[in-house]
């Protein structure tokens, strides 16, 4: 991979700053591995998922870069809760905000268990790259409050009109299938075609995610990302909505 230069803002329309190896290189290793080395800094992260490319790695280890095949994720205007989960949130006096408390969302994503993993993938180094891009308007948490407490959220980010979905976490039971619904149900009334949530797994299946070829998918990022953003914080977008501000748009 080339060298990366620093730069303090970015602008989409300019060719992009890191060429990444052809994604359909990806074929000849497992899993979707694609290339190892670079850095994190906004320029190669910016780059990456405009590629259809995301990094992944454990803790000691060169950062690798993935494009795996299928790509996972949601279609936001197909997003629906279903009868027992809408029953289990109705329940809770819940409200959904936005990039009230980025880093307070990444480090609980970080400190979530998770099945057959002893530790995290979300590293100081991890933080610290995906913050600044929230300071970059391009980071962004979806959050889930309890009487003013934070119990449920994810974050990710956007990018022109393209959403990348990278972790989330629940301190009470369906708080991240809350926030994931606000998310995607304001990302249908923009017209956003996708949340990419990179590979499966049966909770997310579970909430209606699928498949879609990655030929596919990386045009579609390349399409959706040269779109014009909504810059800037979303904080307005959701200002303390509660569930039934989505009620009878996507619920079954």
């Amino acid at each position: 991979m080339p060298k990366n230069s620093s730069t303090k803002s970015i602008d989409l329309d300019e060719p992009l700053p890191v060429a990444f190896p052809d994604p359909e290189l990806a074929l000849l290793e497992p899993n979707g591995l694609l290339a190892s080395g670079g850095a994190l800094s906004p320029d190669w992260l910016l780059s990456a998922y405009r590629q259809g490319i995301f990094p992944w790695y454990n803790p000691g280890e060169a950062i690798l870069w993935w494009s795996p095949d299928p790509r996972f994720g949601f279609a936001p205007a197909e997003m629906r809760l279903s009868r027992s989960r809408l029953r289990q949130i109705r329940r809770q006096a819940w409200i959904i905000r936005a990039d009230t408390c980025f880093e307070q969302v990444i480090r609980q994503c970080a400190a979530a268990p998770r099945a057959g993993q002893p530790g995290t993938w979300i590293t100081d180094d991890m933080i610290d790259a995906y913050t600044a891009l929230h300071r970059l308007g391009f980071g962004h948490s979806v959050e889930v409050f309890e009487d003013g407490e934070l119990v449920g959220g994810l974050y990710g980010l956007a990018i022109g009109q393209m959403f990348f979905a990278e972790s989330m976490f629940s301190l009470r039971s369906q708080a991240s299938a809350f926030a994931l619904y606000a998310l995607g149900s304001q990302l249908a009334r923009w017209n956003w075609p996708w949340i990419d949530a990179q590979v499966e797994n049966p909770h997310l299946k579970l909430l209606g995610g699928r498949s879609m070829p990655r030929g596919e998918f990386i045009q579609l990022t390349a399409r959706q990302t040269r779109k014009p953003a909504r810059a800037g914080s979303w904080s307005t977008d959701f200002p303390g909505l509660e569930l039934a501000d989505y009620q009878g748009m996507n619920a079954d």
